[in-house]
């Protein structure tokens, strides 16, 4: 979305306020940009391509009551043509001084000219990077990872396992299918999506879920893939993740199989990570830095975090960047065998 924003900038010939996030009814994340990026550095590194200010103008501001949502907000379509942003969304510009985008999620298309696409990929792996005390403890974690993987000359692999609460939720998929967790999980869609799942004509069928590979891998699951590929209880594994649902049952068999398994809540003291607390965007930015460092990255289930990591380790090590991402659909086969060993 911020790639985007800086894009849209360029091609508007606009000048972009840094951009503002909304806070998502799941993970209640009040952080703003700066909170989460070097804004300074961001705006140095575009300066020669686009003016970002961390504020709207105060002579513009005045123009809508120095009340953003006064600022008219165009409903783009999704991965709307850059024609459609000169012949749409600049007159507006131009009429009324400012303009807003919301949501910017996938608002312009991919095929724009070489240049726009240069800008994306130059806001993205260099513009944006994260703000200094993030950055100062990754730096850190990444460091204790390589002293903590000496059995494999420093090297670690690391993990995206999206096996939280309102994942499983989400997913409609059935783990233990006792009648706590189906009161759990009913009460977790209802929290984060008000009645998204009960509408009528809404069908709801885990098990083809599940023969489809839309359920979240459970950590014994990455477990017994990582074993079956020869990864042995010397590999050393950093996983990252939000809060693990039902971390205590489910995660002691993934520690059984890989003893040298770190988090961030076990390779940092809890005041390190006590200016983190309740800032979901943070703390998933100390996981993202330990994963971008690491020798291989598992996905396990389709996201922004895997897809975001995937892109920028080909960038960082030449394309030669080692990532799993697993067929589930045919995983889910070879665990419903009931004679597999781990």
């Amino acid at each position: 979305s911020i790639c985007d924003a800086v894009a849209v900038a360029s091609l508007l010939n606009a000048t972009l306020v840094s951009p503002a996030f909304h806070l998502n009814s799941v993970w209640r994340d009040s952080s703003k940009f700066g909170d989460i990026f070097d804004e300074d550095h961001f705006i140095e590194t575009l300066r020669k391509h686009v003016r970002v200010v961390k504020e709207l103008p105060e002579n513009v501001s005045a123009q809508f009551d120095h009340n953003i949502s006064s600022i008219l907000n165009m409903r783009t379509k999704a991965f709307s043509s850059q024609s459609y942003y000169l012949e749409k969304v600049l007159p507006k510009l131009l009429e009324l001084g400012a303009v807003r985008i919301a949501p910017f999620s996938n608002r312009l298309a991919n095929s724009v000219p070489s240049n726009i696409n240069a800008l994306r990929c130059l806001a993205n792996y260099e513009a944006l990077r994260f703000s200094e005390p993030i950055r100062i403890l990754a730096d850190n974690m990444v460091d204790r990872m390589i002293k903590k993987s000496a059995l494999t000359g420093g090297k670690y692999m690391s993990v995206h396992l999206r096996f939280e609460e309102d994942m499983v939720a989400f997913s409609c998929c059935i783990y233990d299918g006792d009648w706590k967790e189906n009161i759990a999980m009913e009460n977790a869609r209802e929290r984060g999506w008000r009645g998204k799942f009960r509408r009528p004509g809404r069908v709801i069928n885990p098990e083809a879920n599940r023969r489809n590979g839309r359920c979240p891998l459970a950590p014994i699951e990455v477990g017994m893939m990582l074993r079956g590929m020869g990864f042995d209880n010397t590999t050393s594994l950093y996983v990252a993740s939000g809060k693990i649902y039902n971390a205590e049952k489910y995660m002691t068999p993934l520690r059984e199989l890989f003893p040298l398994l770190q988090t961030k809540e076990t390779i940092t003291s809890p005041e390190e990570l006590a200016q983190f607390k309740g800032h979901s965007s943070r703390l998933a930015a100390l996981d993202y830095t330990v994963c971008l460092r690491s020798e291989a990255f598992v996905m396990t289930q389709g996201s922004n975090f895997p897809h975001f990591l995937m892109g920028h380790r080909r960038y960082l090590y030449g394309g030669h960047a080692k990532t799993i991402t697993p067929d589930k659909q045919k995983m889910v086969l070879l665990f419903d065998n009931p004679d597999i060993r781990v």
